[in-house]
């Protein structure tokens, strides 16, 4: 956010407790003192209010970071997000963009009860209009969140507050990554596995290690960085080279993240599978409070290798 600030006057940042506080989670420290008031602003507790406020900046030509302190929480600007950010550039016809960055922690933290814990991309990854990004790593956070900055249209940002603690390689100056873009971050040859954000670094990646390792399954891993708009021929791809596909998400099953990408899978890949695609998501359940029966509704290091193992017959 720094870099982009200082590359263009136009970007600012307001949410909750982003500046005197240095943000909620410390996200924006340092940033009121560098940049002032006038670009780092903070808000009352009224995500309708400011999240509207960041839609008619953008109109007139500046580029907001709105945070959200949770994604839980955008149930109240729905309107804002879905009605307004995602359709303005279209029913104007083009004579208005509307380039600005909704960003905060999304889905399931640490023990913040079921009204904190909302997993919201398939809510917005359903919408024409919007950009829906989810970075699994450092690196990504920064190369996704500069090319969300630059977009000309609303970008939903994803990120998980379990997320921040992570540490790794981040590259320095103007790295940016493509939106729309999914990455083979492991090319394999016998099962095809998909999944995004927090998933990926929390159990899927272990998982995948432990397949190669124990069971001598040949993993293509695909990590979708993007989910509207959605890389579907990097998948179909890999499904075809494979045959058999397994995604993984913290969403809840029923009419899931993960659902909608079966849905796009079946048609062009039928012929191709040699194994219904399986899909590993959190239990139908609003989210316990009790730590041990959060963990337990999530999917697992070794229900995804069930999975893996049920498609692949072994």
């Amino acid at each position: 956010m720094i870099e982009e600030m200082e590359r263009d006057e136009n970007v600012f940042l307001m949410g909750e407790e982003v500046a005197d506080y240095n943000g909620a989670y410390k996200i924006s420290e340092g940033m009121l003192a560098r940049f002032g008031p006038r670009r780092v602003v903070d808000t009352p507790i009224s995500e309708a209010g400011f999240a509207g406020l960041g839609i008619g900046a953008a109109l007139v030509g500046l580029r907001p970071i709105i945070e959200f302190m949770s994604w839980s929480f955008t149930f109240v600007c729905m309107d804002q997000l879905v009605n307004n950010a995602a359709n303005v550039r279209y029913m104007s016809g083009g004579q208005f963009k509307v380039p600005v960055v909704f960003r905060g922690g999304n889905g399931i933290a640490h023990q913040l009860g079921a009204t904190h814990s909302h997993r919201m991309e398939a809510f917005y990854a359903r919408i024409p209009g919007l950009v829906v990004v989810a970075p699994s790593t450092p690196a990504q956070a920064k190369g996704l969140l500069k090319a969300s900055i630059r977009c000309d249209d609303p970008v939903i940002f994803l990120e998980s507050e379990k997320m921040l603690n992570e540490v790794g390689d981040v590259p320095d100056g103007n790295f940016i990554l493509p939106i729309g873009r999914a990455a083979i971050e492991r090319e394999g040859s016998q099962v095809t596995v998909v999944s995004y954000g927090r998933p990926l670094q929390r159990c899927v990646r272990t998982a995948v290690d432990r397949l190669v390792n124990d069971y001598n399954i040949d993993v293509e891993l695909i990590d979708l960085r993007t989910l509207r708009p959605l890389d579907l021929p990097a998948i179909v791809d890999s499904v075809k080279k494979t045959g058999r596909c397994v995604i993984v998400d913290e969403d809840w099953g029923y009419c899931g993240m993960g659902a909608g990408i079966v849905q796009k899978l079946h048609k062009p890949c039928f012929d191709h599978l040699d194994a219904p695609i399986e899909y590993v998501h959190s239990d139908e359940i609003p989210v316990p409070f009790n730590h041990h029966l959060e963990e337990a509704m999530l999917p697992s290091v070794d229900r995804i290798i069930e999975a893996v193992k049920d498609v692949c017959y072994v």
